[in-house]
């Protein structure tokens, strides 16, 4: 199955300008002026840094941002973008255009920040263990769930069996996946063209999925119309300085071989990075109908104020980005437009170190069991943030993942919101980058949010991704008139179609081990 997929475009005029001397290189070539810019920057999320700001900050670690990939770091900017997933058909001859055609265009973390050379369209490919396999790189990435692909790690994220997977993902044969984002498909279909015609019969396409931003005033929000990406960490190296309520964390965490990853690796994997990808369908009429249905019933709220309070408190945010914690009972526009306030809590009132985790009251101004909160628990841990190493509430600092994910699918049609009844798939292309999937993605998704003993033992699972097998989910604290009231979710709102572990290795080791 293939949705949504890119029309084929045979023009290659502006992609080969400069790319003869750019091989040379090694790098992506410098393309022509572009009509538009591969990233969007919604005042709300965290700024990128100036080429500068980061060429500064990796200095003070040591880091080259010429060798990183640039989606790792970058978080969710991109306008549109493409997933093609491929398996290696002939490894020699794959490995020997690899170097020829595919690293020249590869796009590096200093390329994309710099606006006169960032290109018409950002490349970054990345591999499956079955891909290192097929390339006969055999060393031992020392990362578990990365070795058995997320196939075989599906009992530790709660799907339910491979039933509403996307056929592809079940099995071995993707080898790899190809990161192509623009600030217009027709970039995107001049470059993939390219690519399928020079690599030929060396790959052959697995799948692929088509993403964009979406229009509008909503640029920047997922399909349920929430903003996304506000609290993607600081990594250190990257951005000098953190806006208010970031989490700062070590390179390593991020990136393999660096300060902060205790893991031994092979040299070649230094400033490389496990990418986990998921593709998660988002049920928004059914969603936006158990809201209507189920209005919080608080004084002086109508019942659509009812229901937009359900949403943002099992999301923890309001849909300008607004955190409940901040403002409890209606949208903030103001404070959710604003990047240097809207991540500024800790769920905690000043001067407290931590949460009464067994106090209901405490979950007024935002439930245990929302979203943003099962997944980065701030103060709930303790402070500095994660501090307490408590193993009944798995405390620890050691668990951030860097998000580049992207909506994909049309909006809403008219249709189904009056049917109340999706018909046409859409959701999030989830991007998560980590040097650690077991304590990266893995954790957050089996430890906290699937865990309905998280943060305390009532809290219930996390209303939005939380997955129970299929099952239904108990979720606690969602009406603040009753905080004891547990609620319980009959449908999963997001619902996985399945993924692949792959790892982003730095364009030195593309040049060195992947290639001929």
């Amino acid at each position: 199955m293939r949705l949504h997929s890119f029309a084929t475009v045979l023009s290659f005029s502006s992609l080969s300008v400069g790319l003869a001397s750019a091989a040379n290189l090694g790098r992506s070539p410098v393309l022509p002026k572009r009509k538009a810019s591969i990233l969007i920057d919604p005042a709300a999320q965290p700024d990128l840094p100036t080429i500068g700001e980061a060429k500064a900050a990796a200095s003070a670690v040591n880091l080259n941002l010429t060798d990183v990939q640039a989606d790792i770091l970058l978080g969710m900017k991109k306008d549109k973008e493409l997933f093609f997933f491929f398996s290696i058909a002939d490894a020699k001859v794959f490995k020997a255009k690899l170097k020829t055609v595919v690293l020249p265009l590869v796009t590096s973390t200093d390329q994309i920040l710099n606006r006169t050379t960032e290109p018409d369209t950002m490349l970054n490919i990345a591999f499956s263990q079955t891909g290192l396999t097929a390339l006969n790189i055999t060393d031992d990435l020392g990362d578990a769930p990365f070795a058995g692909g997320q196939l075989k790690d599906i009992g530790n994220l709660n799907d339910p069996g491979t039933t509403n997977w996307v056929p592809q993902f079940v099995g071995t044969s993707i080898h790899g996946v190809i990161l192509l984002a623009s600030g217009s498909v027709d970039n995107v279909n001049t470059e993939l063209a390219t690519l399928k015609t020079k690599l030929g019969s060396s790959i052959k396409e697995v799948y692929s999925l088509e993403a964009a931003a979406r229009p509008g005033n909503q640029q920047g929000h997922e399909h349920f119309g929430y903003l996304d990406g506000i609290s993607n960490p600081s990594v250190e190296g990257f951005q000098p300085t953190p806006f208010p309520g970031q989490a700062v964390v070590p390179t390593g965490e991020i990136l393999v071989g660096e300060s902060g990853d205790k893991v031994q690796r092979p040299a070649w994997a230094k400033d490389g990075s496990f990418l986990v990808f998921r593709q998660l369908e988002q049920l928004v009429p059914e969603f936006n109908k158990f809201l209507t249905d189920n209005p919080i019933r608080a004084p002086g709220l109508t019942a659509q104020q009812g229901s937009d309070l359900l949403g943002a408190r099992m999301i923890g945010r309001w849909k300008s980005g607004a955190p409940v914690f901040l403002s409890p009972l209606h949208d903030d526009p103001v404070l959710g437009g604003d990047n240097q306030r809207n991540n500024n809590f800790t769920y905690v009132e000043p001067g407290q170190t931590h949460t009464n985790l067994t106090d209901l009251a405490s979950e007024s101004k935002c439930p245990f069991s929302a979203h943003i909160r099962k997944t980065r628990p701030r103060a709930d841990l303790g402070l500095p943030e994660g501090s307490s190493n408590d193993g009944s509430i798995q405390g620890s600092s050691n668990h951030h993942i860097v998000r580049g994910g992207i909506p994909y699918g049309p909006e809403v049609s008219s249709d189904e919101a009056t049917s109340n009844k999706t018909k046409t798939e859409r959701g999030l292309a989830f991007v998560a980058y980590q040097s650690n999937i077991v304590n990266g993605f893995q954790f957050l998704q089996r430890r906290w949010a699937n865990n309905a003993g998280f943060v305390t033992g009532n809290t219930g699972f996390d209303p939005i991704i939380g997955a129970n097998k299929g099952l239904p989910r108990n979720v606690s604290a969602l009406d603040l008139t009753n905080p004891s009231r547990t609620i319980t979710l009959t449908t999963d709102f997001v619902v996985s179609r399945g993924g692949e572990y792959f790892f982003s290795p730095s364009l030195s080791a593309l040049s060195k081990t992947f290639s001929a």
